[in-house]
C-alpha cells in the first residue's frame, strides 16, 4: 500500500483570491494531503500586509487545506523538515531562483509550477472533497467593505442617483424563447426524441435587457439596436416600450430579429435553435445609429456597449461612437460576450470599465496559460481601459482598478 503523498505550498496569503484557490485546487490534485505554510510577519516583511494570525486563520478555513502552519524560517528549511512529495508554486516563479529545488533534489521530491489555467479535473476534486470532513464557511469581506467605504446607505444613495442620469445602451438585441414540451418518446423512423410543445414564453435578452435593467434602476435610457422586420421584432419593440425606453430599433430586411429558442422538458434543455445573422450591418444603418447617437450623447452621463457579436457594432462604427463619447467626456463601459472563439472585448478602446469573463479575456489575448492578475493587466493594457472586472462565474470576480495603481 502506497503512503499518502504530501503537497506543500507557501506564501503570504494576505487575501485569498481566486488565483490562490486555483493554486490550492491544483495542488490537491497532485497528492492526498495539502500543507500550506504561511509566512510570518518577519519573513514576509513589507509584503505581509495583514497580521500573521489573521492570514493563518484565513488559510486554515479553506476547505482545500488539510494543515496550515506559520513559518518563520526560510522555506527551503521547512521543505527539508517536512519532505513533501511535491512543492507547488505559481507559474510566475519559473525562470527565477527556487531555493527549494536543491533540497527536493536531495531526497527525490518534485517542484511543480501551476499555470493558473481555468481547466482542472472536476471529478477528482469532487472525490477528494467527499473524503474530507464537510465544512461550509461563509466569509463576509468586512475589510474590503471598510477600505472602500461600502455601506448599505452608500449603496442606496448610488442606486437613487440613477434617477438623475441618462444612459445610452447600444448593442445586439436578442429575444429568448422557451418552449416547455411534453416528451412523447422516441421516433420509430429515426433516433430522435418526439415532443409536443405545451407552453411558450418569450423574454427580452441581449442588449435589450441591459437597457431594461438600467431603466429599472430609475435611469432615463436611450436604446439603439437593429432587428429584422418580422413578428419577433414586433414583440421586442412592445417589450422595450413597456420598459419605458427611448427606443431606436432599425429594421434590416437582410436579417431576422435574433431569436434563441430552447426546447425544454422536465427542467432539461433538449435542443437549442438560434435564428440569427452574424454579418455586420451595412453602412446606411451604421450612419443612422451614429446620427442618433450624436443627437443624444451630449445629454448622457453613461454609454454602455452591449456586444454579442451579431453584427450591430462593427469596428468602424465602434470607433466613431467612442470618438464622439470621448469628445463629450461621457463615461463609457463595454461588455462583449463570446460563447466560442468569436469576439474581442479589447476592440473597445479607452473604456472607463470593461467587464469580460475569464474566457472572453483569454480569447481576446490568446493567452491560456497566465494567471488571473497577469491576464487582467494585459487586457487593461491592450484595451487602454481604466478599470476592469474579470468575471469568474461561481468563483466571484477579480477587480483590476485604476485607483489600485
Amino acid at each position: 500500500m502506497t503512503s499518502p503523498k504530501m503537497v506543500f505550498v507557501s506564501g503570504n496569503f494576505n487575501v485569498l483570491h481566486p488565483g490562490h484557490l486555483r493554486l490550492f485546487r491544483f495542488a490537491c490534485e497532485l497528492g492526498d494531503r495539502l500543507v500550506v505554510g504561511v509566512h510570518s510577519d518577519r519573513l514576509g516583511g513589507e509584503a505581509a500586509h495583514v497580521p500573521q494570525d489573521l492570514r493563518l486563520e484565513g488559510v486554515k478555513a479553506n476547505s482545500y487545506v488539510d494543515e496550515a502552519l506559520l513559518i518563520d524560517v526560510p522555506v527551503e528549511s521547512v521543505v527539508d523538515q517536512l519532505r513533501p512529495d511535491f512543492v507547488v508554486k505559481g507559474n510566475e516563479h519559473q525562470g527565477f531562483p527556487n531555493p527549494e529545488l536543491e533540497v527536493l533534489n536531495r531526497y527525490g521530491g518534485q517542484l511543480v509550477f501551476s499555470s493558473g489555467e481555468a481547466v482542472f479535473s472536476s471529478v477528482d476534486l469532487i472525490k477528494k472533497d467527499l473524503q474530507r470532513a464537510a465544512r461550509t464557511v461563509t466569509h463576509v469581506p468586512t475589510g474590503f467593505l471598510s477600505r472602500h467605504e461600502i455601506t448599505p446607505d452608500r449603496l442606496g444613495s448610488i442606486i437613487n442617483d440613477f434617477r438623475n442620469i441618462q444612459v445610452c445602451v447600444i448593442g445586439d438585441l436578442i429575444v429568448d424563447e422557451y418552449l416547455t414540451c411534453d416528451p412523447l418518446g422516441m421516433s420509430q423512423e429515426a433516433p430522435a426524441l418526439v415532443v409536443t410543445p405545451i407552453h411558450t414564453q418569450r423574454f427580452i435578452g441581449g442588449s435589450g435587457i441591459v437597457a431594461g435593467h438600467a431603466a429599472g434602476l430609475g435611469a432615463k435610457v436611450c436604446y439603439m439596436s437593429v432587428s429584422g422586420n418580422d413578428d419577433t421584432r414586433d414583440f421586442a419593440y412592445g417589450e422595450l416600450q413597456r420598459f419605458g425606453l427611448d427606443t431606436t430599433l432599425l429594421g434590416d430586411d437582410t436579417r431576422p430579429t435574433t431569436l434563441k429558442q430552447r426546447f425544454r422538458a422536465d427542467g432539461i434543455t433538449l435542443l437549442g435553435v438560434s435564428h440569427l445573422h452574424q454579418g455586420a450591418i451595412d453602412v446606411n444603418l451604421q450612419d443612422k445609429i451614429l446620427e442618433r447617437f450624436e443627437a443624444v450623447v451630449p445629454d448622457c452621463q453613461l454609454v454602455v456597449f452591449s456586444d454579442f457579436n451579431y453584427g450591430c457594432l462593427p469596428q468602424a462604427l465602434v470607433e466613431r461612437l467612442i470618438e464622439l463619447g470621448q469628445l463629450h467626456g461621457v463615461m463609457m463601459a463595454a461588455d462583449s460576450q463570446s460563447s466560442s472563439q468569436i469576439g474581442d472585448v479589447s476592440r473597445f478602446k479607452g473604456m472607463h470599465l470593461l467587464t469580460p469573463t475569464e474566457h472572453e479575456a483569454r480569447v481576446s489575448l490568446r493567452n491560456h496559460q497566465d494567471g488571473l492578475v497577469v491576464l487582467a493587466e494585459q487586457l487593461r493594457d491592450k484595451s487602454e481601459a481604466r478599470n476592469l472586472i474579470l468575471k469568474l462565474g461561481q468563483e466571484g470576480a477579480l477587480l483590476h482598478l485604476e485607483s489600485a495603481e
